[in-house]
């Protein structure tokens, strides 16, 4: 009887899990579709060197965020219990800290102006400073829908607020905003956020200032702040470091394949990370069944990821100008660099929920350290060859980066690489295959329109991968499939 009520708990959580899955990478996925639309759109109205003047400002934001509190958040997700007087603490520091960092960028705003020889950046980054006024009134009701596993009501703000923010974003483009169109579109979608997340959890806004019984958490969120601090010096060194070198519109033109490339790795994959630290502090006794998890999450994810990344690396100029238009055609050479790059970036970002989970979180510091030294100096390296330099540099270091981050943060839980291998092989390897087709077939085409090529090409591809799944990795295809299309079990009558 035991058993099977430890059976019923086990199939309970899984479906809260499924549950938690769908609503939040659902939500992301069609918030995403919203705003990619919107996003097409606005990119063929601006110039490039209005997203290269945005660049310069994210990497001082981007900085100064790795302090706004976070961590503290984490820290309630894992606790077991949370008071409602340690939200109302929690909520009392981050409204401190945030409303410390929108003075501190106030003050560092002329100085960057000066770094980057743009008085613009001065302009922009003071109203950036609104940005993190909003923090607290989102990070402190996510954690209470977060240890609840409940990702439905924020499911349905989030894709209210992508829907505010498209819509400022597509006004300000047919206004002639230009780059301001890029900094009040999220400033939209911050705002209306934290409204709703307030409204869906009735969170009640009051802080408290009396920080006595913090130590726990603030010593959690302090050791993950390291962590935090080095990433932000890995992801950002690059515009940090190509921006006094190259102009405003060089600097769009990668900055733009940056994030062409990192949508899947930098939209799709957080959700999902969001649900797996959980899920895996639960399971953090039975370190074989979080290493088994983790195994089958690459498995499965880079099944997806691997054939979008090739895919885009082999199709990129006729990709580049159907989506941006041929003014952006120049960024092209950047996009297949970079997605070569991807798939080795979403790996690595795998594995910090798992070690934050097991209460580790001074392993992702230790990787996010060494990716602090490894990136900036690859950056520093291939700056010397220009923008596309920067590119190189990130399919030159990442993949290494990728097998450190393996070695430390896979040890804690058992997992060796062999493993690791062997469930990145099928996404991996089906996709090279595909890869080779769709070069083979575009060598083969006469000269077509761009969205012609494509429409060819991407049809061509996805039948190449299937066939190649079905030829070498027919299990893994029947596992994916069972995991969309689950089947409930049949229902046994009573004895």
């Amino acid at each position: 009887m035991g058993l099977q009520d430890a059976d019923a708990q086990d199939a309970g959580f899984g479906a809260r899990i499924r549950s938690a899955i769908f609503w939040r990478s659902g939500s992301q996925i069609l918030s995403q579709i919203m705003s990619w639309v919107v996003t097409l759109a606005v990119i063929r109205l601006l110039d490039p060197a209005d997203y290269g003047l945005f660049a310069m400002t994210q990497v001082i934001l981007n900085f100064a965020t790795f302090l706004n509190g976070y961590g503290l958040v984490s820290a309630l997700v894992q606790s077991e219990t949370v008071e409602p007087h340690r939200l109302r603490q929690a909520f009392g520091i981050m409204l401190l800290l945030n409303g410390a960092l929108a003075l501190a960028q106030l003050a560092i705003a002329p100085l960057a102006a000066d770094y980057y020889d743009q008085p613009m950046v001065a302009d922009l980054l003071r109203v950036q400073a609104l940005l993190y006024l909003s923090t607290p009134f989102i990070s402190i009701p996510e954690a209470i829908m977060g240890r609840a596993l409940d990702f439905k009501r924020p499911a349905l703000v989030n894709l209210i607020a992508a829907a505010a923010s498209a819509g400022v974003a597509l006004t300000g483009a047919l206004s002639d905003w230009g780059v301001w169109t890029l900094v009040w579109a999220p400033i939209a979608g911050f705002w209306i956020k934290a409204a709703g997340y307030v409204l869906a959890t009735g969170f009640r806004p009051i802080p408290s200032f009396d920080f006595r019984g913090t130590g726990a958490m603030v010593a959690y969120g302090a050791s993950l702040l390291g962590g935090q601090l080095f990433w932000i010096v890995q992801s950002q060194a690059d515009i940090f470091i190509g921006g006094r070198v190259l102009d405003p519109h060089a600097l769009g033109l990668y900055a733009e394949a940056l994030f062409l490339t990192q949508i899947f790795v930098s939209k799709f994959v957080p959700p999902l990370n969001d649900v797996a630290f959980p899920a895996y502090a639960r399971m953090q006794k039975d370190l074989r069944r979080v290493s088994w998890s983790f195994c089958k999450a690459v498995k499965l994810l880079l099944l997806l990821t691997c054939p979008i990344y090739l895919g885009m690396a082999v199709t990129a100029a006729p990709l580049v100008e159907t989506l941006f238009g041929r003014k952006w055609l120049a960024m092209a050479p950047f996009v297949t660099i970079l997605a070569l790059a991807m798939p080795f970036m979403t790996l690595q970002v795998m594995f910090a929920p798992v070690s934050n989970a097991l209460g580790r979180p001074g392993t992702t510091a230790r990787v996010a350290a060494v990716g602090a030294v490894l990136m900036p100096a690859a950056f520093l390296i291939g700056i010397r060859f220009g923008a596309i330099g920067l590119a190189w540099a990130w399919l030159a270091a990442f993949p290494l980066l990728t097998l450190v981050t393996a070695r430390l943060a896979g040890a804690p839980m058992g997992l060796r690489l062999t493993d690791l291998a062997l469930a990145a092989a099928p996404g991996l390897g089906c996709s090279v295959l595909m890869a080779a087709v769709v070069m083979a077939i575009d060598g083969l085409l006469p000269p077509l329109a761009a969205p012609l090529r494509l429409a060819i090409l991407v049809p061509a591809g996805g039948v190449a991968f299937l066939g190649a799944l079905l030829l070498c990795a027919r299990a893994t295809l029947k596992e994916l499939v069972a995991l969309v299309i689950r089947r409930r079990p049949p229902v046994q009558a009573a004895a």
